[in-house]
């Protein structure tokens, strides 16, 4: 099915006649600007000159995401799933190109979720967000969780479809590792599961789906997991340990004594506690909490990513500290990998960090606006990041996709088809996501959609 010349007028018609009314919302319905900022994580894209949907559909079933997709292959117009929107940045409902008419698929209506205790499984639609999942598991049984992410408010399918890893990965892996079957729609306007695309479908792609100290920390049990949040000069350590407060104890005073972490340093909890503890900082705090799905974005943010495979050296980190640490300007987080994340192959699944001592994320935040001030917090973040250049991987430098950062480079000509060298170009960018995967991904997208119709600034295009 070829995608056809861009036809705005005649898209919106066959969404008129395919969708039932009142879901379907254009640029000039009363309601598109507070459908648009629902889930819209950053103010820099709350803006007039930000490049926005023709026409947002907040689908209620799969139905509506197979007709918005059949009347844009039909009219020339994109479609962008919308799961939670924490793309950093922004693109699950925005452009960079005015130019480039696309619609979004917003997903949030399409959040079920339906565990089964007896067979230790759960299926979820991708509209649902991690903390309505971990609510939704933690009411059917006190026993059972899942090894998802710490944000709550973040999507199931931007989550899954980039890896997702949380505080439970060393001992479980990644979410996707636990994704045993997916309905898509695909660039036909087809619903299908895994049996009927194949198994060369699964991971990261652009369908609309509709379900589905660092250093030291990996060589640590895998039952255990020390992150670090550095701000202000100061590091924070957050623990999870799966087991009983003695062990922690034991095993901190044998492995890392620095520490000194006694047992008042320690509360013993169930999963779901431990699910609040580390979303919003404390104890006693009521599970209805997770299933708020955030409000309007109160901050201007960017972030970049690395992974470390060597430890990096003493006087690194003490010029980081005292320079770029020093007006608290941002976030350092470490997160180690280890134990169950080394154990598969870095080639099973499109997410390819798997054997790295840790992933960094630098994250800069600020609330004046501005040219000005963008440009001085961008700037600091981008000086951090190329600062620890020598100390990360190389050959490709790795990022972690869901630390979406488009510094890395963008796809050539996305508002059309795509050139016949796209692949090349987009190497810049999808290698350090993806290193060799890349490829095989690429390879994939031209079986599933050789059209390219599911087509943004950082889309995986076909390898032709």
């Amino acid at each position: 099915m070829a995608t056809a010349p861009t036809n705005t007028t005649g898209f919106v018609s066959c969404l008129t006649v395919h969708i039932p009314p009142g879901i379907v919302y254009t640029q000039a319905s009363d309601s598109y600007p507070s459908v648009l900022d629902f889930s819209i994580k950053n103010l820099l894209f709350v803006t007039p000159a930000t490049p926005t949907p023709l026409v947002i559909i907040k689908a209620t079933k799969a139905s509506h995401v197979q007709a918005a997709v059949r009347c844009g292959v039909a009219h020339g117009v994109r479609v962008r799933p919308r799961s939670g929107g924490h793309d950093y940045e922004g693109l699950s409902y925005r452009s960079i190109d005015a130019a480039c008419p696309f619609s979004v698929v917003d997903l949030a209506a399409l959040r079920a979720i339906r565990v089964d205790v007896k067979r230790k499984s759960a299926w979820v639609d991708s509209g649902a967000t991690l903390g309505e999942l971990y609510y939704g598991i933690a009411n059917k049984s006190a026993r059972l969780g899942f090894p998802g992410g710490i944000g709550p408010t973040v999507g199931i399918g931007g989550h899954f479809s980039g890896g997702g890893f949380g505080l439970m990965m060393r001992k479980h892996g990644l979410a996707a590792d636990h994704v045993v079957d997916v309905v898509v729609v695909d660039a036909e306007g087809r619903l299908l599961d895994r049996a009927g695309m194949g198994r060369t479908t699964s991971g990261p792609s652009e369908e609309a789906g509709v379900g589905a100290s660092a250093s030291l920390s990996p060589a640590l049990p895998r039952d255990v997991i020390l992150r670090v949040v550095v701000q202000n000069q100061e590091a924070q350590f957050e623990s999870l340990y799966l087991g009983r407060r003695t062990g922690l104890v034991a095993t901190m005073a044998r492995t890392f004594p620095e520490l000194g972490v006694t047992r008042v340093d320690c509360i013993e909890m169930s999963w779901i506690e431990s699910v609040l503890y580390f979303a919003f900082y404390g104890t006693g705090k009521p599970a209805a909490l997770l299933l708020d799905r955030g409000t309007k974005p109160d901050r201007y943010f960017k972030a970049k990513s690395d992974f470390v495979h060597q430890p990096i050296p003493r006087h690194a980190w003490e010029s980081t500290w005292s320079w770029f640490l020093k007006d608290g300007a941002g976030l350092l987080i470490l997160d180690p990998y280890g134990g169950q994340m080394g154990r598969v192959a870095p080639s099973a699944t499109p997410f390819p960090h798997r054997r790295a001592l840790y992933n960094v994320q630098y994250y800069g935040f600020w609330w004046d606006n501005g040219t000005e001030a963008s440009e001085k917090h961008m700037g600091w973040i981008r000086d951090l990041h190329q600062e620890m250049e020598p100390y990360v991987s190389k050959n490709p430098r790795g990022a972690y996709v869901n630390y979406r950062d488009l510094d890395l480079g963008v796809n050539e000509d996305y508002c059309s088809s795509g050139a016949d060298n796209g692949y090349v170009k987009a190497r810049a960018w999808g290698e350090p996501y993806f290193k060799a995967n890349f490829e095989r991904l690429a390879a994939v997208k031209a079986m599933v959609d050789p059209r390219d119709f599911f087509r943004n600034e950082q889309s995986i295009p076909p390898l032709r």
